[in-house]
């Protein structure tokens, strides 16, 4: 099967730069390892395949020769030539380390192999998922949180000897005569899945992997303002990975309990207060809760019922810094499903009050002046 042009592979131009030969090599190595892609069969070879075709373009003389002669210069080139196709992943990240910034970004993340020739770890452990119920007052002000999780760790009195199919390295190597040289191909020691190691001895209670189950007390710390359906992520608290691999993250799902006075429509709090239609007509002053305590508003003669008054930041806090929403309040007029005679007979005297029915324009004076003489 015919090569792929290098610089097709890379996605770059003939004129391209080292730098942007760097990016654009960074970019497929990182999308294509295969420890992020382990269901991708085709992943490793279009990571070797990139890094084979970084080696010859960021080398001046090898790109030389490459353009002048394409794939049948490099036969002869430089340094023999180019053995990506056998390199393991700990080979081609040592050779181009510092493209990575002289670290392996793969490390930690994908469980991926180190830069010296030996998975530093095991499989990354499995995430762990939990929910917390807030009050409005915690969603608005944070919280800390203790809770008790069930997770698996790594053990105490578990032994390990170095892994005798791979002999303490993780990898598995093959050398193999092709008609361009000496080939060396690697793959994952199925024994101990590229750590190095097995379990030579193990305490009661610990599973092949050396993980026992343990209940633990985490600390939650919950920002201000979040909201119900969010997730946040606690780095390392989930499972320890088995045989020393990484811990997976805690997943936390954010639920809100409701409020029986306030509520919540995005970073704004609702209120909904009720005046009686005297307090409405004549004005008053009234104290409303928000979710820093009461504070007293003014309420303007002739308030409408369906007014919304606002309190500028007095709603919550948003996550992302944003800023603080308001304190919506809801004037909803409060009718009475009872009355005295002595107060039906007071409503009875206003009800042909020209002032009584609202007219557009018209001034409520009179009708309040009246309202006065009976309350």
């Amino acid at each position: 099967m015919a090569k792929r042009d290098y610089y097709e592979i890379l996605g770059v131009g003939k004129s391209a730069s080292k730098d942007e030969l760097k990016k654009a090599y960074r970019k497929i190595a990182i999308k294509n390892h295969p420890d992020k892609n382990p269901d991708n069969p085709d992943a490793e070879n279009k990571f070797k395949e990139a890094a084979e075709a970084y080696e010859v373009l960021s080398d001046d003389k090898k790109r030389q020769q490459y353009d002048q002669f394409g794939h049948q210069g490099m036969r002869g080139a430089a340094g023999g030539g180019f053995s990506g196709g056998g390199m393991s992943m700990d080979d081609i990240f040592s050779q181009f380390g510092d493209v990575f910034g002289g670290h392996n970004p793969f490390e930690g993340f994908f469980g991926g192999a180190g830069g010296g020739g030996r998975r530093s770890s095991g499989r990354r452990g499995s995430n762990l998922r939990i929910k917390i119920k807030l009050s409005l007052d915690e969603i608005a002000h944070g919280a800390e949180k203790k809770i008790k999780v069930n997770r698996l760790v790594v053990a105490d009195g578990v032994t390990y000897k170095d892994c005798k199919t791979c002999g303490g390295t993780g990898q598995m190597r093959k050398v193999v005569n092709t008609m361009l040289g000496q080939m060396v191909s690697a793959s994952t020691c199925h024994t101990c899945n590229g750590n190095g190691k097995i379990i030579d001895k193990r305490p009661a209670g610990v599973d092949s992997s050396g993980l026992l189950q343990k209940e633990e007390v985490i600390d939650i710390k919950i920002p201000g303002g979040v909201g119900e359906g969010m997730q946040l992520s606690m780095s390392g608290k989930g499972n320890h990975g088995p045989n020393g691999g990484p811990a997976g993250d805690l997943l936390i799902l954010i639920e809100e309990k409701p409020d029986e006075v306030l509520k919540r429509d995005g970073n704004n709090i609702v209120y909904d207060l009720h005046l009686n239609f005297v307090d409405a007509v004549l004005g008053t002053s009234v104290e409303v809760p928000t979710i820093d305590g009461k504070v007293k508003i003014k309420i303007d003669p002739g308030t409408q019922s369906g007014k919304i008054l606002r309190l500028r930041g007095k709603g919550i806090n948003d996550i992302n810094g944003y800023g603080a929403g308001d304190q919506l309040i809801h004037i909803n007029i409060w009718t009475p499903k009872q009355v005295s005679k002595e107060e039906q007979k007071a409503l009875e005297l206003l009800k042909d009050s020209p002032n009584f029915t609202p007219k557009p324009g018209k001034n409520d004076k009179s009708f309040i002046d009246r309202m006065k003489e009976f309350f």
